[in-house]
C-alpha cells in the first residue's frame, strides 16, 4: 500500500513521526481522511477520534481535541491541542471529568459562558472516555 510522510506534534513535543497509510481526523466541517497522494490541504481540527494506519496493517487511536491539519507536497503535518493514544488515556479521569461535567451543567444559575465552557469539557471527556473504550 502507497504510505505518506505524517507528522503530529503537540506543545509538549513531537507524538508520531513516520509513514502512514491512512489518518482519519475530525475537522471542524466534519471527518477527513488522508491518503498517499493527496491534494495540498490545511483545515483546522475539532474534537473527536484520530487513527492512524501504519503499514504493517496496525491501527493507533488517539483523542484529537483541537489544532491544525495540512498536507503540501505529499507530507502531512498535525499540530495538536491536544493528542492523546487510546493506550494512554485514564478511562477513570475522565468518567470523572464527565461527571464533574454533567454536575455543572445540571446547575439552573449557570450564565452562559458557564454554559459553554461546561459543554466543552463534557464533549472532551465524552470523546476521551469514547476513545479509551475502544
Amino acid at each position: 500500500m502507497a504510505t505518506f510522510s505524517l507528522k503530529v506534534v503537540t506543545p509538549d513535543g513531537c507524538v508520531f513521526d513516520g509513514a502512514a497509510v491512512r489518518l482519519v481526523c475530525r475537522t471542524i466541517t466534519g471527518d477527513v481522511a488522508i491518503l498517499a497522494r493527496h491534494s495540498d490541504y490545511c483545515t483546522a481540527l475539532g474534537m473527536g477520534e484520530a487513527h492512524i494506519v501504519l503499514e504493517d496493517g496496525s491501527t493507533r487511536k488517539a483523542a484529537c481535541i483541537g489544532g491544525m491539519l495540512s498536507v503540501m507536497n505529499g507530507c502531512c503535518h498535525v499540530v495538536a491541542t491536544t493528542w492523546e493514544w487510546a493506550d494512554e488515556i485514564d478511562a477513570e479521569r475522565a468518567a470523572a471529568s464527565k461527571a464533574r461535567a454533567e454536575a455543572i451543567l445540571a446547575q439552573k444559575n449557570l450564565d452562559e459562558r458557564e454554559m459553554e465552557l461546561a459543554q466543552a469539557r463534557l464533549k472532551r471527556a465524552l470523546v476521551r472516555t469514547s476513545v479509551a473504550g475502544k
